[in-house]
């Protein structure tokens, strides 16, 4: 569906971009995520032909596209700003590109219905936006993106305004919409929560270049960067610096909180004694924070395992050693630690 072929973006002599190739498959949900300044809405701006393309080619559905308006390149998009009129309802909201195209009144009033059923959206379609929740104006912007009849949405951090759990009602809403057009969706978002949860594919992204791409299994249980280790997971990844766990020198060792235990599961299992710092109750799991010598060390244990844990107090903890992966410098590289 997308082609990206060697794409850059310089503003002047500043690089933003720097050579991305992506190839993005019909009907497939990819999530692009970074931290802010990663090139993640500017990627996707280039796609949809809102920012020009330096260098390199972009093809939608096999037609070179650097050229092309973003209005000839069959496309919608959400963006994170919902941009509703707020003079008209919700029914003329989604009616006007139709009547924009020249849709007889006929054609506009039974599609917009048709979409408003599948967004749930038919018992609002008299209000104007400032009666609506956040929830109810982020599923109109995506009703009015719908409305064109495309088989490509782009979205960019479309639920960062809504509160924590309208974030998570919407994505399940977005996910659920995506497989009942069979559309392709391309979705930018700095919430590795929402990259997760939505994607099929994952683009990770820092400082303009890919990272890694990969499903999100894939890129959690196997990241080839040290980047990617400690963006994806929460709580994040810890490392522990040379010298500190008798793994040889210069290699980090990056291990999951999860995967941190109180009880050794094998004989070979790698050995860290650390202080107890502080201790998180968090209802179904406990965080806690451990020190080891200047390093701090995070466990995520049950509840029952953890609940005798006092700060100040002497605390054990192993890991199975093939759940360690190394790092040198930014790179993964073979696990080697001592016997």
């Amino acid at each position: 569906m997308i082609e990206l072929a060697e794409v850059g973006k310089n503003y002047g002599a500043v690089s933003v971009i720097e050579n991305i190739s992506l190839s993005i498959r019909k009907g497939e949900f990819v999530v692009l995520v970074g931290p802010s300044g990663s090139g993640k809405s500017t990627l996707l701006r280039m796609i949809a032909g809102l920012e020009a393309i330096t260098s390199g080619e972009c093809r939608i559905s096999g037609r070179r596209v650097n050229e092309l308006p973003a209005k000839d390149r069959g496309l919608a998009m959400v963006f994170q700003n919902y941009a509703l009129y707020p003079h008209m309802t919700v029914y003329e909201n989604l009616a006007f590109a139709l009547k924009v195209q020249g849709k007889s009144r006929q054609q506009i009033d039974a599609r917009v219905r048709e979409v408003a059923a599948i967004v749930q959206l038919e018992s609002y379609l008299k209000r104007n936006p400032a009666q609506l929740s956040g929830g109810q104006r982020q599923r109109v912007a995506m009703a009015r993106a719908m409305v064109r009849e495309t088989e490509l949405f782009l979205f960019d951090e479309p639920l960062s305004n809504l509160d924590a759990k309208l974030r998570g009602q919407m994505r399940v809403e977005i996910r659920k919409l995506h497989e009942t057009l069979g559309a392709t969706s391309v979705y930018v978002t700095h919430d590795q929560t929402e990259a997760m949860t939505l994607a099929d594919r994952i683009v990770v992204l820092d400082k303009g270049r890919v990272e890694q791409v990969g499903t999100p299994h894939e890129l959690y249980e196997n990241p080839q960067t040290r980047f990617v280790a400690g963006f994806l997971g929460a709580p994040a990844m810890n490392f522990i610096e040379s010298g500190v766990a008798g793994q040889e020198a210069g290699q980090v060792l990056a291990i999951r909180p999860e995967h941190l235990v109180q009880q050794p599961l094998r004989e070979d299992d790698l050995r860290l004694d650390t202080t107890v710092d502080l201790v998180e109750y968090l209802g179904s799991s406990l965080i806690c924070h451990c020190r080891m010598q200047d390093q701090t060390l995070i466990a995520q244990l049950t509840p029952e395992a953890g609940k005798s844990l006092v700060k100040g107090q002497a605390q054990t903890l192993y890991a199975a050693r093939d759940r360690v992966i190394g790092f040198r410098g930014n790179q993964r590289v073979p696990t080697r630690l001592c016997a």
